[in-house]
């Protein structure tokens, strides 16, 4: 991460939202619990050579496992950090979060927070603080650590040293302490240069409602229909390599174009690990372009679904939102 002009984080809101870092067991399994201000204090004034930036604590609410997350909590979210820096004053802010969907997260929140003056760090634990082996103390020390050295202004995802772009990582595995990884997707486009002020962090949001559909042999229309007639505003097609779908099927495109004729922002992604969607290669790929499906790129999953509800939230044109999907807002095609 670009540390350049970056100022050491001074004061910082931990904002906890639940998740693994935090759980205690219950009758039925770990579950998200209260409590975690005291033991993150704890555990730091127990090593008094380990120097760490001021810090304060909200516990959100509800305290979620992360599998629960919505983007209704994600605008709770967005609200909790621009209250901690334009009302309390705070410089950076942490966010522990389970790791099931906290790529999700960093990514929605670096398209929702764009332009506020301070950087945001998410991170978590794949095992509970205070169990064997847990990674939950070496993480949010290490995030604390990090701010206080001093980050650019932006979004940040911390695990286990090392600090990622939200916008172009996901999480890989299920196990271990590197659960997250920057995806080798492709580089390519233009930036969308100066945004539209509706888009910056201090600006009202509405709920969008979007949909994700992976491609696979035998899809058809109905498939696709349900999706189109259950009053989605977005939908990202998860297409064959670089961008291609099932073209032969003049039913399947007629859904896809009825999509486009109804505003439903239609964006195309690759299902594959590395490089991204090119929509003219094939023609496969040019049929689904002509009946309004746009080109995600390298984008990942989370960046995409980050990027329509922010860009479907924020009350622009549906032309508009179709022109800044093809183009890079924060890192996530360039």
């Amino acid at each position: 991460m670009n540390r350049d002009n970056a100022a050491p984080a001074s004061h910082i809101m931990v904002l906890y939202t639940g998740g693994t870092i935090g759980m205690q067991a219950s009758e039925n399994g770990l579950a998200p619990a209260s409590g975690f201000e005291a033991r993150m204090a704890e555990q730091l004034a127990s090593q008094p050579a380990l120097v760490v930036p001021q810090w304060q604590f909200r516990e959100m609410s509800p305290l979620i496992d992360s599998a629960n997350m919505t983007p209704a909590y994600w605008q709770r979210l967005r609200e909790a950090v621009v209250e901690a820096v334009e009302i309390q004053g705070c410089d950076a802010v942490l966010i522990l979060h389970g790791t099931d969907t906290l790529a999700y997260s960093a990514a929605a929140m670096s398209f929702q927070l764009l332009g506020l003056s301070a950087p945001v760090v998410f991170t978590g634990a794949m095992l509970p603080a205070g169990v064997p082996d847990s990674d939950a103390w070496e993480n949010v020390n290490g995030a604390l650590q990090a701010l206080g050295k001093g980050l650019s202004c932006g979004v940040h995802l911390y695990f286990h040293g090392e600090l990622m772009q939200p916008t172009r990582c996901a999480k890989i595995r299920s196990f271990g302490r590197n659960p997250f990884a920057a995806l080798n997707r492709s580089r390519s486009g233009q930036t969308a240069g100066t945004l539209p002020t509706a888009l910056t962090y201090d600006q009202p949001r509405k709920l969008a409602n979007v949909a994700v559909l992976p491609l696979f042999p035998g899809i058809g229309a109905p498939h696709l229909n349900g999706l189109i007639d259950s009053g989605i505003q977005g939908l990202i097609l998860e297409c064959f390599g670089s961008g291609t779908g099932p073209s032969d099927n003049p039913a399947f495109l007629d859904s896809l174009q009825r999509a486009h004729q109804q505003g439903i922002c239609v964006i195309a992604i690759t299902q594959c690990h590395e490089g991204g969607v090119e929509l003219d290669v094939y023609e496969a790929g040019s049929r689904l372009r002509s009946v309004g499906v746009l080109s995600g790129g390298g984008m990942t999953r989370e960046a995409a679904i980050g990027k329509l509800h922010a860009l479907l939230g924020a009350h622009l044109p549906v032309e508009e939102v179709r022109r800044l999907v093809e183009l890079d807002v924060c890192g996530e095609l360039l």
